[in-house]
Protein backbone atom coordinates (compact mmCIF):
# COMPACT_ATOMS: atom_id res chain seq x y z
CA UNK A 1 0.00 0.00 0.00
CA UNK A 2 0.94 3.42 -0.77
CA UNK A 3 2.02 5.40 2.19
CA UNK A 4 0.14 8.81 3.21
CA UNK A 5 0.71 11.86 5.01
CA UNK A 6 -2.76 11.68 7.22
CA UNK A 7 -4.21 8.44 6.54
CA UNK A 8 -2.87 4.94 7.17
CA UNK A 9 -4.70 1.87 5.25
CA UNK A 10 -4.16 -1.07 5.07
CA UNK A 11 -6.19 -4.66 3.84
CA UNK A 12 -7.66 -7.60 5.45
CA UNK A 13 -9.99 -10.24 4.01
CA UNK A 14 -10.80 -8.06 1.13
CA UNK A 15 -11.82 -5.06 3.92
CA UNK A 16 -9.95 -1.91 3.73
CA UNK A 17 -9.25 0.12 6.30
CA UNK A 18 -8.74 3.82 6.22
CA UNK A 19 -7.79 5.21 9.38
CA UNK A 20 -7.62 8.97 9.59
CA UNK A 21 -4.84 9.95 11.76
CA UNK A 22 -4.17 13.87 11.95
CA UNK A 23 -3.04 14.63 15.55
CA UNK A 24 -4.22 15.82 17.63
CA UNK A 25 -7.88 15.44 16.44
CA UNK A 26 -8.11 14.44 13.50
CA UNK A 27 -9.03 17.88 11.76
CA UNK A 28 -9.76 18.10 8.14
CA UNK A 29 -7.64 20.51 5.96
CA UNK A 30 -7.13 21.47 2.56
CA UNK A 31 -4.09 18.26 2.11
CA UNK A 32 -6.08 16.19 4.19
CA UNK A 33 -9.26 16.31 2.32
CA UNK A 34 -7.48 15.85 -1.52
CA UNK A 35 -5.53 13.04 0.30
CA UNK A 36 -8.59 11.16 1.35
CA UNK A 37 -10.04 11.91 -1.45
CA UNK A 38 -7.66 10.39 -3.28
CA UNK A 39 -7.44 7.32 -1.47
CA UNK A 40 -11.18 6.39 -2.10
CA UNK A 41 -10.76 6.70 -5.97
CA UNK A 42 -7.62 4.59 -5.93
CA UNK A 43 -9.71 1.53 -3.58
CA UNK A 44 -12.59 1.91 -5.87
CA UNK A 45 -10.13 0.54 -8.83
CA UNK A 46 -8.08 -2.08 -6.11
CA UNK A 47 -9.37 -5.41 -6.69
CA UNK A 48 -7.89 -6.36 -3.44
CA UNK A 49 -10.56 -3.96 -2.28
CA UNK A 50 -14.08 -4.92 -1.80
CA UNK A 51 -15.60 -3.32 1.07
CA UNK A 52 -13.92 -0.54 2.85
CA UNK A 53 -14.11 0.55 6.78
CA UNK A 54 -13.31 4.40 7.70
CA UNK A 55 -12.43 5.58 11.47
CA UNK A 56 -10.03 7.58 13.16
CA UNK A 57 -6.38 6.90 14.87
CA UNK A 58 -6.31 7.56 19.00
CA UNK A 59 -9.78 9.09 20.73
CA UNK A 60 -11.08 10.95 17.87
CA UNK A 61 -12.90 10.05 14.66
CA UNK A 62 -12.67 13.14 12.90
CA UNK A 63 -13.21 16.47 15.41
CA UNK A 64 -13.98 18.75 12.52
CA UNK A 65 -12.18 21.35 9.91
CA UNK A 66 -8.95 22.89 11.13
CA UNK A 67 -10.40 26.36 10.87
CA UNK A 68 -6.76 27.79 11.45
CA UNK A 69 -6.34 26.38 7.57
CA UNK A 70 -9.04 28.29 6.35
CA UNK A 71 -8.63 31.53 7.95
CA UNK A 72 -7.20 32.84 4.50
CA UNK A 73 -10.85 32.81 3.23
CA UNK A 74 -11.64 35.90 4.90
CA UNK A 75 -12.88 38.15 2.66
CA UNK A 76 -13.18 36.25 -0.13
CA UNK A 77 -16.14 34.02 -1.33
CA UNK A 78 -14.62 32.35 -3.88
CA UNK A 79 -11.87 30.92 -1.92
CA UNK A 80 -14.71 29.63 1.05
CA UNK A 81 -16.50 28.16 -1.83
CA UNK A 82 -13.51 25.95 -2.91
CA UNK A 83 -13.26 24.94 0.31
CA UNK A 84 -16.85 23.98 1.07
CA UNK A 85 -16.77 22.25 -2.32
CA UNK A 86 -13.61 20.36 -1.93
CA UNK A 87 -15.14 18.82 1.21
CA UNK A 88 -18.72 18.12 -0.74
CA UNK A 89 -16.45 16.47 -3.68
CA UNK A 90 -15.13 14.09 -0.50
CA UNK A 91 -18.44 13.30 0.43
CA UNK A 92 -19.73 12.64 -2.92
CA UNK A 93 -16.47 10.27 -3.34
CA UNK A 94 -17.06 8.04 -0.46
CA UNK A 95 -20.87 8.30 -1.39
CA UNK A 96 -20.80 7.10 -4.56
CA UNK A 97 -18.22 4.31 -4.11
CA UNK A 98 -19.88 1.36 -5.93
CA UNK A 99 -18.06 -0.50 -2.59
CA UNK A 100 -20.13 -0.33 0.56
CA UNK A 101 -18.30 2.36 2.55
CA UNK A 102 -18.62 1.67 6.79
CA UNK A 103 -17.85 4.08 9.40
CA UNK A 104 -16.52 3.03 12.44
CA UNK A 105 -17.26 6.37 14.92
CA UNK A 106 -14.60 5.58 17.18
CA UNK A 107 -15.10 9.18 18.91
CA UNK A 108 -15.99 12.78 18.37
CA UNK A 109 -17.36 12.85 14.92
CA UNK A 110 -18.21 17.11 14.70
CA UNK A 111 -18.74 19.29 12.28
CA UNK A 112 -17.00 18.12 8.86
CA UNK A 113 -16.17 14.63 10.98
CA UNK A 114 -19.76 14.11 11.23
CA UNK A 115 -20.51 15.25 7.40
CA UNK A 116 -17.93 12.65 6.10
CA UNK A 117 -19.37 9.98 8.41
CA UNK A 118 -22.70 11.01 7.05
CA UNK A 119 -21.55 10.14 3.53
CA UNK A 120 -20.59 6.57 4.55
CA UNK A 121 -23.17 3.68 3.96
CA UNK A 122 -23.63 2.43 7.48
CA UNK A 123 -22.58 3.37 10.52
CA UNK A 124 -21.12 1.97 13.80
CA UNK A 125 -20.50 4.16 16.83
CA UNK A 126 -18.85 3.30 20.42
CA UNK A 127 -20.74 4.01 23.14
CA UNK A 128 -19.25 7.49 24.15
CA UNK A 129 -18.80 8.67 20.75
CA UNK A 130 -20.62 12.30 20.14
CA UNK A 131 -21.82 13.79 17.03
CA UNK A 132 -22.47 17.29 16.73
CA UNK A 133 -22.69 20.15 13.49
CA UNK A 134 -21.64 23.49 15.65
CA UNK A 135 -20.53 25.31 13.02
CA UNK A 136 -23.17 28.06 13.89
CA UNK A 137 -22.08 28.92 16.84
CA UNK A 138 -18.66 29.91 14.63
CA UNK A 139 -21.07 32.08 12.35
CA UNK A 140 -21.00 29.91 9.40
CA UNK A 141 -23.05 26.24 8.69
CA UNK A 142 -22.38 22.64 7.44
CA UNK A 143 -20.73 23.17 4.05
CA UNK A 144 -19.45 19.80 3.31
CA UNK A 145 -23.55 18.23 2.66
CA UNK A 146 -24.33 18.74 6.39
CA UNK A 147 -27.18 20.46 5.70
CA UNK A 148 -28.48 17.82 2.61
CA UNK A 149 -27.74 14.80 4.06
CA UNK A 150 -29.04 15.23 7.95
CA UNK A 151 -32.14 16.30 6.32
CA UNK A 152 -32.56 13.27 4.76
CA UNK A 153 -31.80 10.82 7.22
CA UNK A 154 -34.02 12.96 10.29
CA UNK A 155 -36.29 15.05 8.06
CA UNK A 156 -36.14 18.73 7.69
CA UNK A 157 -37.53 19.61 11.38
CA UNK A 158 -35.32 17.39 13.11
CA UNK A 159 -32.10 19.03 10.60
CA UNK A 160 -33.34 22.58 11.38
CA UNK A 161 -32.97 21.95 15.36
CA UNK A 162 -29.87 19.87 15.59
CA UNK A 163 -27.98 22.23 13.36
CA UNK A 164 -29.66 25.35 14.73
CA UNK A 165 -29.33 24.30 18.39
CA UNK A 166 -25.82 23.41 17.56
CA UNK A 167 -25.88 20.72 20.11
CA UNK A 168 -24.12 17.42 20.15
CA UNK A 169 -25.51 14.04 20.28
CA UNK A 170 -24.92 11.17 21.82
CA UNK A 171 -24.94 7.66 20.07
CA UNK A 172 -27.75 5.76 21.26
CA UNK A 173 -29.59 9.60 20.35
CA UNK A 174 -28.21 9.16 16.96
CA UNK A 175 -29.42 5.52 16.71
CA UNK A 176 -32.40 6.21 18.19
CA UNK A 177 -32.72 8.78 15.42
CA UNK A 178 -31.21 6.41 12.55
CA UNK A 179 -28.28 8.23 12.18
CA UNK A 180 -26.70 5.70 13.46
CA UNK A 181 -27.25 1.87 12.79
CA UNK A 182 -24.91 -0.05 15.42
CA UNK A 183 -23.59 1.17 18.88
CA UNK A 184 -21.11 -0.95 20.37
CA UNK A 185 -18.22 -0.61 23.02
CA UNK A 186 -15.53 1.94 22.08
CA UNK A 187 -13.29 -1.34 22.54
CA UNK A 188 -14.58 -2.97 19.69
CA UNK A 189 -16.26 -0.99 17.48
CA UNK A 190 -13.33 -1.38 15.01
CA UNK A 191 -13.77 -5.27 15.20
CA UNK A 192 -17.45 -5.06 14.79
CA UNK A 193 -16.85 -2.87 12.13
CA UNK A 194 -14.71 -4.71 10.41
CA UNK A 195 -16.79 -8.28 11.24
CA UNK A 196 -20.10 -6.75 9.45
CA UNK A 197 -18.29 -5.21 6.81
CA UNK A 198 -16.94 -8.68 5.66
CA UNK A 199 -20.23 -10.37 6.08
CA UNK A 200 -21.71 -7.46 3.73
CA UNK A 201 -19.21 -9.35 0.94
CA UNK A 202 -18.63 -13.04 2.02
CA UNK A 203 -19.59 -15.31 -0.81
CA UNK A 204 -20.51 -12.28 -3.15
CA UNK A 205 -19.54 -11.36 -6.65
CA UNK A 206 -18.26 -7.20 -6.57
CA UNK A 207 -20.20 -7.46 -10.14
CA UNK A 208 -23.57 -7.88 -8.11
CA UNK A 209 -22.72 -5.91 -4.86
CA UNK A 210 -21.27 -2.67 -7.13
CA UNK A 211 -24.66 -2.72 -9.13
CA UNK A 212 -26.79 -3.03 -5.50
CA UNK A 213 -25.07 -0.66 -3.88
CA UNK A 214 -25.19 2.57 -7.10
CA UNK A 215 -28.76 1.27 -7.19
CA UNK A 216 -29.62 1.76 -3.56
CA UNK A 217 -27.46 5.34 -3.33
CA UNK A 218 -28.53 6.83 -6.90
CA UNK A 219 -32.04 6.07 -5.58
CA UNK A 220 -31.99 8.06 -2.52
CA UNK A 221 -32.43 11.98 -4.50
CA UNK A 222 -33.77 10.23 -7.39
CA UNK A 223 -37.58 9.35 -8.45
CA UNK A 224 -38.54 5.98 -7.91
CA UNK A 225 -39.21 5.38 -11.60
CA UNK A 226 -35.75 6.36 -12.49
CA UNK A 227 -34.73 3.80 -9.64
CA UNK A 228 -36.52 1.15 -11.11
CA UNK A 229 -35.00 1.64 -14.49
CA UNK A 230 -31.40 1.81 -13.18
CA UNK A 231 -32.67 -1.91 -11.65
CA UNK A 232 -33.65 -3.16 -14.41
CA UNK A 233 -30.42 -2.37 -16.02
CA UNK A 234 -28.29 -3.61 -13.47
CA UNK A 235 -30.37 -6.97 -13.68
CA UNK A 236 -30.23 -7.36 -17.40
CA UNK A 237 -26.12 -6.73 -17.07
CA UNK A 238 -26.04 -9.79 -14.61
CA UNK A 239 -27.81 -11.91 -16.50
CA UNK A 240 -25.29 -11.35 -19.01
CA UNK A 241 -22.21 -11.54 -16.91
CA UNK A 242 -19.96 -14.99 -16.00
CA UNK A 243 -20.51 -14.33 -12.30
CA UNK A 244 -24.55 -13.93 -12.80
CA UNK A 245 -24.40 -17.01 -15.22
CA UNK A 246 -22.32 -19.26 -12.44
CA UNK A 247 -24.72 -17.74 -9.34
CA UNK A 248 -27.88 -19.22 -11.19
CA UNK A 249 -25.87 -22.42 -12.56
CA UNK A 250 -24.53 -22.92 -8.85
CA UNK A 251 -27.75 -22.57 -7.16
CA UNK A 252 -29.67 -25.38 -9.47
CA UNK A 253 -26.76 -27.62 -8.96
CA UNK A 254 -26.85 -26.72 -5.27
CA UNK A 255 -22.73 -25.97 -5.02
CA UNK A 256 -21.27 -23.13 -3.79
CA UNK A 257 -20.55 -20.48 -6.69
CA UNK A 258 -16.70 -19.70 -8.03
CA UNK A 259 -17.73 -16.27 -8.90
CA UNK A 260 -14.71 -14.87 -10.46
CA UNK A 261 -16.25 -10.84 -10.33
CA UNK A 262 -16.48 -10.08 -13.83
Amino acid sequence: MTSYNYVNVSTESFVTTVEIDHPPANTLSPDSINELRGVFKTLSNDPDTRAILLTGAGRFFVAGADIKKFVDAFDDASKAEAISKAGQDLCEEIEKSKKPVVAAINGAALGGGLEVAMACHYRFAAEDAVLGLPELKLGLIPSFGGTQRLRRYLGSARAMEFILTSKNMKANEAADLGLVQRVVPGESVRADAHVFAEQLIEGKSMTSIERAVTAIMNGVDGSTEDGLELERQFFGELFCSDDGKEGVRAFIDKRTPDFRHS
